[in-house]
């Protein structure tokens, strides 16, 4: 099975085809994706980009858009002053599949 590394939104990510990801939110609007390869495994056989792999492609497909992440809850507090305060984020993603790697 072929593996590679690519690159989307400033993070890496190991993947193979007809795999789901969860990466961070994509620009609005985007429908398919097309990036390079930093590294691509094939069996034993492995290639290093020096920042790519030339003439390799991975294309992806945008399953779902603005999936909400799990909550975080953030705390603050001083001690002796009566004083605190609770906050929450939940961070969005989008949803990916590789179609192929190429």
């Amino acid at each position: 099975m072929k593996k590679a590394v690519i690159l989307v939104g400033g993070k890496q990510y190991l993947v193979s085809e007809k795999e789901t990801l969860r990466v961070d939110l994509l620009p609005a609007g985007t429908k398919e994706l097309e990036t390079s390869a930093l590294l691509v495994i094939d069996g034993d056989k492995t290639t290093v980009g020096t920042p790519e792999v030339k003439g390799v492609k991975v294309s992806a497909k945008v399953v779902e858009e603005k999936v909400a992440g799990d909550k975080v809850r953030v705390i603050r507090y001083h001690s002796k002053k009566r004083v605190h305060k609770e906050t929450g984020h939940r961070q969005k993603y989008s949803v990916i599949e590789i179609v192929s790697i190429k």
